[in-house]
């Protein structure tokens, strides 16, 4: 077994996921990134993890397909003989903003599929492996990156609100599972980070931002998701499990 902590951060190529990426290799670890296609995205995520001293692999993967899940989980042990941490980063959105009364089955099967089922079983999957596991001096984690709207409605993405929601109550669950064998869980809460996801929206939330939707009043950055993830995975926070940690510039915040 390699003496680097290595960690699987899914949705790795691009955006938050690269922000995760490079962030744990600033903080020693080695990592894949599992995705949908191996693009020039993803090239250059695999450059900046080697211009940070780690290991790097690229794994195809589609977390809604499960049945995928063990051979993604093999393809990290074949790289880096152990799995520290997971990151179920990967998310879609809802195909198309609109009237909650006009959601489709094709789009809210499609994100839970994602954002949701495939989450679930890849934390169930990875844990099973961590607990089969010889228990590792570094610290062991898995970090579930939600959204916001995990708790704030947006009735014009209503799916992707649920989907999200329902992967917070999983972070919750597997920490309860998983605290006593010593792997912490652990959530994310990003609010208007700047991703290609985003972008779409991003004159909407330029305007909400400068009107003071968020006391802290500029964009997120992929790297603000990724720094908080690290000291997590890193064990900075030791005595924690279950929490959800809001990445938002106080997005979330209740004001009267």
């Amino acid at each position: 077994m390699s003496g680097r902590p290595a960690a699987l951060v899914t949705g790795g190529r691009r955006g938050i996921g690269r922000g995760v990426a490079w962030a744990l290799a600033e903080r020693g670890f080695d990592v894949a990134i599992a995705d949908v296609e191996r693009d020039a995205a993803a090239e250059e995520t695999l450059a900046g993890l080697s211009a940070r001293g780690a290991r790097g692999v690229f794994l195809p993967a589609d977390v809604a397909a499960i049945e995928t899940h063990e051979a993604l989980l093999d393809g990290v042990g074949e790289a880096f003989g152990r799995l520290d941490c997971l990151v179920n980063n990967a998310g879609v959105s809802t195909l198309a903003l609109g009237d909650l009364l006009e959601v489709t089955p094709e789009s809210y099967d499609r994100v839970f599929a994602v954002n949701t089922r495939g989450g679930f079983f890849l934390a169930q999957a990875a844990a099973r492996r961590m607990l089969r596991a010889a228990a590792p001096e570094t610290p062991r984690s898995i970090v579930f990156v939600t959204s916001a709207n995990a708790v704030l409605v947006s009735h014009n993405r209503g799916d992707y609100c649920m989907s999200k929601a329902g992967a917070s109550m999983a972070a919750r669950l597997f920490a309860a599972r998983l605290g006593e064998a010593g792997v912490a869980v652990h959530e994310i809460r990003p609010g208007y980070i700047a991703t290609d996801m985003t972008a779409r929206a991003r004159e909407r939330y330029d305007g909400l931002i400068t009107e003071g939707a968020t006391p802290i009043r500029r964009w997120g950055q992929p790297e603000d998701v990724g720094r908080a993830v690290a000291s997590l995975a890193a064990g900075d926070i030791p005595f924690t499990t279950g929490a959800a940690f809001t990445i938002d510039g106080g997005l979330q915040l209740h004001r009267a």
